[in-house]
């Protein structure tokens, strides 16, 4: 078989290869009959070729009507495709411009959509001298508007944050897929594929609903055909597949139907900064700057300050911005239109396929800030219900704050981004339970923390949290203290912002990030044969069941309670160590009232300092215990966070 359009067999450009036979037949033709026969047999040879070669792929493989932007651009890659023509005619589909690369395996179609055009298909055909030699079949599909699809994420919701690989195995055929690069299954090492997968989530939506949970987020569930490692999810290898040891598409889809049956939500998590080495693209570039180039291999800093400061030195910034983030992800090129549009039409095209909620954006500080601006309002403009927070795990309110949009601290610049992950106050939280108080330490950090809010357009859309896939889990941090885990988890459920929880926090799982692979251990009863299930009460010991209704309590509370939901937030200055915040709607009743006692001594707290949010208050209900309190003085316990509902 020909193997490239340039590959002409020898016989045609050497004649003297020919047999003797041969070259006396060729002598009996004119000149001009020898240079048809050649160029006919030259188009039939090629065209032959070109329509034995494999079209690779044709990607968004399908795209949507009635879209905000009209604009598409088609990726085609197939060898040698640069070759042929593009042709296709479908009512108020208009094909504009047809982009040739450095890449000859590749081309990218400009089409234009528009707002009349009705749903169907269409032959996008590929020709060679005039003549059609194959077509793919594009299809557009009509928007869903189906109730209940893209809602957002908000304060109202409780976010459970999951590895599909060590949540449970619901569908053992899907374990080890011949032909990927990591085939083994091994649950006795902490860096191999254990089997988890979608099936076994959707298994367990009514344990997450029990517990409270409205909002369901997995790690990249796309696939990562890497050799080692593969699980985590971060070293995607096709953005438009679903890993087939997690599912199919389909079921993905399903997946989003069957929370949101549940009466729950869908977070995505997605990357734009890397992609793995395992990506079909990284082993057949369409151009050298698809991705950061280096002459040698150049690591990130991960000073994120470099992006911020105003004294910074450019190549300091640079390799910061387009550094790899390690040698497995490369970085890719977030300054080509090409790399821009790839992106932002795979993420348009995972939330109007699968309907999610909200998504989380990887490594959000690494990535081009001009190009996530221009991100945010595209995507933003498709679904104005979505939410979206950026993951900053920096050491600093401001640091978090540059990052969010409004142009509050002075970037001359909007990113439009919602909210970030809250690092800062996931710290001062830790200080506040672990600290010795001081002026500006201890519980007098976290005060010190809120305060800074000012810095963002809207602190309430942040995603707070305690731990997380990359950190030491929460119930570790706190020296596995039942007290001091009870007191985090009650800020947490009370505090401004989308309250998120790591799996298996709700029945004590522990253990340090270092090495990481400790954190990210199976959920006990996710498979079969586990020794103890833990998805159910029985399974579990006395001291996990008081953690699992300890946190279901404060989330049913959570969900019925407009304060928490929609209302403002309060902060006393510490006084005796003793920290008190409120959460109150000024047009409703039912505020909220937390305090927060971190010492080794029980506390008389004296209420008369509140007025402004409490007057006309008698009694405190407990939301725990349900006991009623009097209300002018309040015993609070040591190492304690009372959560109140005052009437």
């Amino acid at each position: 078989m020909i193997k490239s359009l340039n590959q002409i067999p020898s016989f045609f450009v050497s004649p003297s290869k020919f047999n003797a036979q041969t070259q006396f037949k060729v002598k009996s033709f004119d000149v001009t009959g020898i240079k048809k026969i050649f160029i006919t047999l030259t188009i039939l040879l090629t065209s032959i070729n070109l329509f034995a070669q494999k079209l690779e792929r044709v990607e968004p493989m399908f795209w949507f009507v009635g879209m905000h932007n009209p604009k598409l651009q088609l990726l085609v890659h197939g060898e040698n495709i640069s070759k042929a023509t593009i042709a296709l005619t479908y009512p108020g589909v208009k094909l504009v411009k047809v982009n040739k690369v450095e890449n000859p395996n590749y081309l990218f179609l400009d089409l234009e959509i528009s707002p009349l055009t009705k749903a169907g298909t269409f032959p996008i055909n590929f020709l060679l001298n005039g003549k059609k030699i194959f077509n793919y079949t594009y299809q557009l599909k009509n928007r869903d508007k189906s109730a209940g699809r893209i809602q957002g994420v908000t304060q109202k919701d409780f976010i459970y944050l999951l590895m599909p690989d060590r949540f449970s195995n619901g569908d053992k055929n899907n374990d080890v897929v011949k032909g990927l690069a990591e085939t083994e299954l091994n649950r006795d090492s902490m860096y191999y594929r254990h089997g988890g997968d979608i099936q076994g989530v959707i298994n367990h939506l009514d344990y997450l609903k029990d517990l409270g949970v409205t909002t369901v987020w997995m790690t990249p569930e796309v696939e990562n055909d890497m050799p080692h490692a593969s699980y985590h999810g971060y070293a995607v290898t096709d953005h438009y597949k679903i890993d087939p040891r997690y599912g199919t598409n389909e079921l993905y889809k399903k997946y989003v139907e069957a929370v949101h049956a549940k009466g729950m939500k869908v977070i995505k998590d997605i990357v734009h900064n890397h992609v793995g080495t395992g990506h079909w693209f990284y082993k057949d570039l369409p151009m050298k700057n698809w991705l950061n180039q280096w002459p040698k291999y150049t690591q990130t800093s991960y000073r994120d300050q470099t992006v911020m400061d105003p004294h910074a030195s450019a190549a300091d910034r640079k390799q910061m911005l387009d550094g790899w983030f390690v040698p497995s992800m490369p970085d890719l090129n977030q300054t080509n239109p090409y790399v821009q549009n790839y992106l932002t039409q795979n993420h348009i095209w995972w939330i109007e396929y699968a309907g999610i909620d909200g998504l989380r954006l990887d490594t959000y500080g690494y990535n081009d800030p001009v190009y996530m601006a221009d991100w945010a309002l595209k995507v933003q403009a498709e679904f104005p219900h979505l939410s979206v927070f950026g993951e900053t795990l920096v050491t600093a309110v401001a640091n978090q704050a540059f990052f969010t949009g409004g142009n509050t601290v002075n970037r001359g610049f909007n990113t439009h981004l919602q909210g970030i992950t809250d690092a800062t106050l996931k710290d001062a939280i830790y200080e506040g339970i672990n600290g010795k108080n001081g002026w500006v330490d201890g519980i007098n950090r976290l005060y010190a923390t809120l305060a800074h809010d000012f810095l963002y357009k809207n602190p309430n859309t942040n995603c707070i949290f305690l731990d997380n896939h990359d950190m030491s889990r929460f119930y570790s941090m706190v020296g596995e203290d039942f007290d001091k885990y009870k007191m985090g988890m009650s800020i947490l459920l009370t505090m401004r912002g989308i309250p998120e929880m790591y799996y298996g926090t709700e029945i004590l799982m522990k253990n340090f990030s270092n090495p990481d692979g400790l954190i990210r251990s199976d959920f006990p009863g996710g498979w079969d044969g586990d020794k103890k299930d833990k998805f159910v009460a029985d399974g579990r010991t006395n001291k996990e069941n008081e953690a699992f209704n300890f946190v279901k309590a404060l989330a049913t509370f959570r969900k019925n309670s407009p304060a928490l939901q929609t209302g403002k937030l309060m902060q006393f200055v510490p006084q005796d160590d003793i920290y008190v915040y409120f959460r109150y709607n000024t047009e409703a009743k039912g505020t909220v009232m937390v305090v927060v006692n971190n010492t080794e001594k029980d506390k008389t707290l004296a209420t008369d300092r509140f007025a402004e949010r409490t007057e006309g208050i008698t009694s405190a209900k407990n939301v725990i215990s349900g006991a009623q309190l009097s209300f002018k003085e309040i015993n609070v316990p040591a190492k304690t966070t009372l959560v109140l509902e005052l009437n």
